[in-house]
């Protein structure tokens, strides 16, 4: 426990084969701490496999805000012997095991907790699969945790399978309870719950952030292949599209999805694809399309380790120089990098509203470390929610064009230009992949040429002062800061926060989650001319960077770079921060 007096901040790790069920305890054990007051951070460590191999879901609960995994474990669930191995050695905590699978002769010691966790679920609920539910009621008694909003929501989430299920996993729970009680003996970790509870506060994952964000938005139409860590996505809209009145479309392959979200935004739906960077691939050619035709897209790039197939269930930030520069020519874009679930259902909406506004691809770039994680988050506020249309040509203004006079790249001082959708009546659309008059029709002319591009290039100047500025930690007067962007916010926060209290640092951090395109100012001018940057990322070349140097002139040196498919914690990039500092 890492403050037992001020703040209980205390992570429980649940490990063992795929297939074994550590989503299923985490998910539970997560609700029960929200909904006792508790703030919520879980994320999941999983291996390309079906069955077999080594996995672990981790839960932080904490009187205060967390955002970020710690690489302090106070709780090990050990559902096999593998993970009783590999972590045994370095855990100054609880270890709960189950005695009977542990293969060899059982540990004992302060730190060990034995539970027959398979021995109660068979003969409590009938069922070695409620192992899951006799882990978390031990995993309460651990932390002095009442067993009852753990049996309320048991009863909710099996409620569907009947009675008889119900109460065979309460049983199950209660068993684990009490068998931790009797065998526990050291101090409760986490005794008090928070005295405001939060009502409305949801744990909600990243992907489902940016799917209700899509909703929030007014989707009507979502293509896509399986491809995680986007996958989930389309999961959570395919349930609800009878519901909600959209279309779900599983493309055969990633160009056909992409192309189809171009087709279904042509017409005047909103659309959306999400895919990870092999596929965003694929998409390229068809992003060039939107480009040209000046059709909004929304892109939703869930990064993981690559090149190739590269390591498909872990996390990392290395596609940033590809979607900023992804697809031929030259045609503006907007990219956006979000730090939270919070973030990510906002600026969803966001990227909606501007690709429509300046009829462009806009790009929301995840990752699997904030797809798959789950954050406490507030409820959303829908009155910031930007639902209105843009750029459509009014039936006042239909009604004043000559018949056949409509031009659908009219030059503008802004680069927009009015918009109707097909079928207008009286009026022709005409759009075409080669370079066009304004009129939409195909010519080589190279004045034409010229003005077209410096029309759709005239754009950016409207979307950099649609750009949110980064957040700057804790004022404009710190010796030195942090640059991060996305992601990584979560574990810079807490490692800043720590220098600063722990070690008296004179630090701060500079965050971005709108990341493109970028001001010559986008780091103001005056912090530029004293502090001192160090450069946090989730790629091996320091990406971001390297962006920021292009854009604006500024050259960050020192850096902070991980690139093995985890992400940070806040302990150990503490520690590195304090390492580079200075130095």
């Amino acid at each position: 426990m890492k403050d037992e007096k001020t703040n209980c901040d205390v992570t429980i790790r649940i490990g063992g084969e795929a297939g074994q069920g550590m989503k299923v305890i985490s998910g539970l054990l997560g609700k029960t701490f929200l909904r006792s007051g508790f703030r919520v951070f879980a994320n999941h460590d999983i291996m390309s496999r079906i069955r077999g191999g080594h996995n672990f879901s981790q839960i932080r609960l904490s009187h205060s805000p967390v955002r970020a995994p710690s690489s302090q474990v106070d709780i090990l669930i050990c559902l096999d012997e593998n993970t009783l191995n590999l972590y045994e050695e370095e855990m100054s905590g609880v270890i709960i095991y189950d005695r009977d699978k542990a293969g060899r002769k059982a540990p004992a010691g302060e730190k060990y907790l034995p539970v027959p966790l398979e021995r109660i679920a068979v003969e409590k609920g009938g069922d070695a699969r409620m192992a899951n539910s006799v882990a978390s009621g031990a995993a309460l008694a651990v932390l002095g945790f009442p067993l009852d909003p753990l049996l309320d929501l048991l009863a909710e989430t099996f409620a569907s399978k009947g009675e008889k299920v119900v109460e065979a996993n309460k049983e199950c729970a209660r068993a684990g309870h009490e068998a931790a009680v009797q065998g526990y003996g050291g101090h409760k970790l986490c005794p008090d719950s928070p005295a405001e509870k939060g009502p409305g506060r949801m744990l909600i994952s990243g992907s489902e952030a940016m799917a209700m964000g899509a909703i929030a938005s007014n989707v009507r139409f979502y293509s896509g292949y399986p491809m995680s860590p986007a996958t989930p996505i389309m999961e959570f809209l395919a349930a609800r599209q009878k519901d909600l009145g959209l279309i779900v479309e599983q493309a055969e392959d990633e160009i056909s999805a992409v192309n189809m979200v171009i087709g279904a935004s042509f017409c005047g739906a909103r659309a959306m694809v999400a895919t990870s960077g092999g596929g965003l691939a694929l998409m390229v050619e068809g992003i060039s399309l939107a480009g040209m035709t000046e059709t909004p897209l929304v892109i939703v790039d869930c990064q993981r380790p690559a090149p190739a197939t590269g390591l498909p269930t872990r996390t990392e930030q290395a596609d940033l120089l590809f979607v900023a520069h992804c697809a031929h020519g030259e045609f503006p874009r907007v990219i956006f990098a979000p730090a939270t679930a919070g973030e990510a259902f906002y600026l969803t909406n966001k990227a909606f509203d501007l690709a429509e506004k300046y009829q462009i691809p806009v790009f929301v770039l995840g990752d699997q470390f904030l797809n798959d994680s789950s954050w406490t988050e507030e409820p959303f506020d829908l009155g910031k929610i930007r639902r209105e249309r843009h750029g459509l040509v009014s039936e006042k203004d239909l009604e004043a064009l000559s018949p056949y006079q409509y031009k659908r790249y009219a030059i503008t001082e802004s680069g927009i230009s009015p918009r109707i959708l097909p079928g207008t009546t009286g009026q022709v659309l005409y759009a075409d992949s080669d370079e066009h008059t304004e009129e939409g029709h195909i010519t080589e002319s190279a004045d034409v040429r010229r003005d077209m591009v410096n029309k759709r290039l005239g754009k950016l100047a409207g979307l950099k002062n649609e750009m949110s500025p980064p957040r700057i930690f804790p004022d404009e007067r710190a010796g030195s800061y942090v640059v991060s962007w996305g992601s990584t916010l979560g574990a810079v926060e807490e490692a800043v926060g720590r220098l600063r209290a722990t070690e008296g640092l004179d630090i701060g951090f500079i965050h971005f989650s709108e990341v493109y395109p970028l001001g010559e100012d986008a780091i103001p001018p005056a912090l530029r001319e004293k502090a001192e940057f160090i450069a946090v990322e989730n790629n091996a070349t320091g990406q971001f960077a390297r962006l920021l140097r292009m854009e604006t002139g500024l050259n960050i040196e020192k850096r902070i770079l991980k690139f093995d498919g985890r992400p940070f914690s806040g302990e150990k990039l503490a520690r590195a921060i304090a390492k580079r500092k200075g130095g």
